[in-house]
């Protein structure tokens, strides 16, 4: 049995870890070696770490982990990686005996040139490429090349695990609902979001159903969306990419 579990870092950031009942755990980006090092103390043993970009509040932490820890490190062929990570790509399978598993490899340009998301066992650890009600902005890459990586997300199974490692789902709800007004599933799981954020609860890991359901970046194509974006540009978008362009650059000035 795997459990995976949320530890806060920063602001609002979440280091992942994928737990196996003896306390194995792989560690997804460790941007703050204190958390890990904390769950370590409670049990919790690193047999392996994947990053998914080089953004220092996902890396920060590798160094002083590999040092306190003989494990294997994954993650994307850029020289702004830890030179100790073993560099990854798309179609690669990075094997975790450990816990019995391997995680596919998948390559999601658009927050970053190099981004990757491990998928495994139905977990998806997407960085900053996918988040709940959201998406990530476009640093290095294009609308294009990101709408291609949140398709490949969207393609897989509805009961995936969808891992984000920022606290933005209140946050990006409140751009979704003006995205697309008429969304009674959308609003449900605002609630949802309300209650978890109250408890002082993550509202983390979502399911890939519900970002399908709720989230107008993997809504692109929906007429509740396409009727404010028409609305916006003065016309109906051209194609889906200029659909996406126009919705995130909206995000990206939003203020609500």
């Amino acid at each position: 049995m795997l459990s995976v579990l949320a530890l806060p870092a920063f602001q609002d950031n979440y280091i992942w870890l994928l737990a196996g009942a003896d306390g194995a755990a792989v560690v997804v980006d460790p941007g703050d070696a204190a958390p890990v090092l904390a769950a370590a103390e409670r049990g919790l043993r690193p047999v392996a770490v994947l990053i998914t970009h080089h953004h220092a509040d996902h890396v920060g932490g590798v160094d002083a982990l590999l040092a306190r820890f003989a494990v294997p490190c994954y993650g994307p062929d850029d020289p702004r990686i830890p030179a100790a990570a073993t560099r990854v790509g798309d179609g690669d399978r990075v094997p975790v005996p450990e816990l019995g598993l391997d995680f596919d490899v998948m390559a999601v340009p658009g927050h970053t040139r190099s981004h990757l998301a491990f998928h495994g066992a139905g977990h998806l650890f997407c960085g900053d490429t996918l988040f709940s009600l959201g998406c990530g902005r476009l640093f290095e890459g294009t609308p294009a090349q990101m709408l291609a990586s949140l398709d490949r997300f969207a393609a897989l199974p509805d009961d995936t695990l969808v891992c984000c490692t920022h606290e933005y789902t209140a946050a990006n709800g409140r751009f979704a609902c003006v995205a697309e007004p008429d969304n009674p599933v959308r609003d449900a799981r605002l609630a949802e979001v309300r209650a978890q954020r109250g408890r002082g609860e993550p509202s983390l890991p979502t399911t890939l159903a519900s970002e399908r359901a709720c989230n107008p970046f993997l809504r692109i194509d929906e007429p509740g969306v396409r009727t404010t974006l028409s609305a916006r540009l003065g016309h109906a978008p051209r194609d889906r990419t200029e659909a996406f362009a126009e919705l995130r650059a909206w995000k990206d000035g939003f203020a609500g």
